[in-house]
């Protein structure tokens, strides 16, 4: 609390002073939030957590090897002298105490976990430091404070907060690092855009408006492709139909459009019980009988040319095999 009020005097003195020439201009970090968001952070942060996991279940292992221990004593303990007795209850004494030792070292106020968390975090610190100070520097800020610290802020406008370009500046520190100079050039460049839209929240908004127009104009572009593939097809679909027609018509066989055609109109006379479906099933058998009449009559035609060429032929084999007459002689 000593440490709040002399905070707030602190700024209430340096608002004084500065009035006189500008007005002051103070600005906030949410460090946690910065840290959930910077990626190296959270990789580590994701396998010191696996080690951690790992330690409570040695912890849990150890634990039911001495209650096994307890309860071997407890059922055994009438068949053993004074003596075993007490040097098993020293040795579960002992394996507790290693135990205690081993939680203390892990999970302790001085233990691994706490340690390697600090070492984890300060790197991140000192970036996050450089960077805030980069941005005190550049746009004019009188203070800037940590939100998650132990410094109590009952109001804070968003527009104050500069945690995300923070984040923003040690992530281009690190792309930097792995960028070509034509890569660099055209970083700096959306570095520059984004600079402007932190400075002017309109600006960000356009370009927003922007590109959600660019993005609708591209769906649009895209269904109507869309659309004129699928008008394409049925066009294809169409010809295709119709030449499968023509050559059943040639062949005097159901097409397959006739098909379709027999079977929808079967299916609704089925669906419709009335005059109308028994008129559809009688168009259809009609149309069945007379193809079948049809079919017959090329048949018997058939039949008939083979027929007739049989004919012909056994009567020239006839003519040919018959014996010719002898001139008759004069008395």
């Amino acid at each position: 609390m000593k440490k709040y009020f002399l905070t707030l005097l602190a700024i209430t003195f340096a608002s004084q002073i500065s009035a006189q020439g500008r007005g002051t201009k103070i600005g906030f970090i949410d460090m946690e939030y910065i840290l959930q968001n910077v990626p190296d952070y959270t990789e580590a942060k994701s396998q010191l957590e696996q080690k951690a996991q790992k330690w409570k279940q040695d912890i849990e292992t150890k634990k039911v090897e001495i209650a096994k221990l307890k309860d071997a004593l407890k059922t055994e303990k009438p068949l053993l002298t004074r003596e075993l007795i007490e040097e098993r209850e020293e040795e579960i004494a002992f394996q507790e105490s290693e135990l205690i030792d081993f939680q203390q070292k892990k999970f302790g106020p001085n233990g691994d976990l706490i340690t390697q968390k600090a070492v984890l975090v300060k790197p991140i610190q000192d970036q996050v430091f450089t960077a805030v100070q980069d941005i005190a520097e550049a746009k004019k800020f009188d203070f800037v404070f940590d939100k998650s610290s132990d410094l109590t802020m009952l109001f804070a406008a968003k527009r104050h907060d500069i945690s995300d370009q923070v984040i923003r500046t040690i992530t281009r520190a690190e792309k930097r690092e792995q960028r070509t100079k034509k890569q660099l050039k055209e970083q700096e460049a959306k570095e520059y855009e984004e600079d402007l839209e932190d400075e002017n929240p309109a600006l960000a908004a356009r370009r927003k408006a922007l590109e959600d127009k660019k993005a609708a104009r591209d769906k649009l572009v895209e269904d109507r492709k869309a659309a004129a593939e699928a008008k394409k097809k049925e066009l294809q679909d169409k010809r295709d139909a119709a030449a499968a027609e023509r050559e059943a018509k040639k062949s005097g066989t159901v097409s397959a459009t006739d098909k379709k055609e027999e079977n929808k109109e079967t299916g609704e006379s089925e669906k419709v019980p009335d005059g109308t479906a028994t008129a559809k099933e009688d168009k259809a058998a009609e149309r069945a009988k007379t193809l079948e009449d049809r079919k017959a009559a090329l048949d018997e035609k058939k039949k008939k040319i083979i027929a007739d060429r049989e004919a012909a032929k056994k009567a020239r084999e006839d003519k040919k095999n018959q014996p010719k007459e002898e001139p008759k002689k004069e008395e």
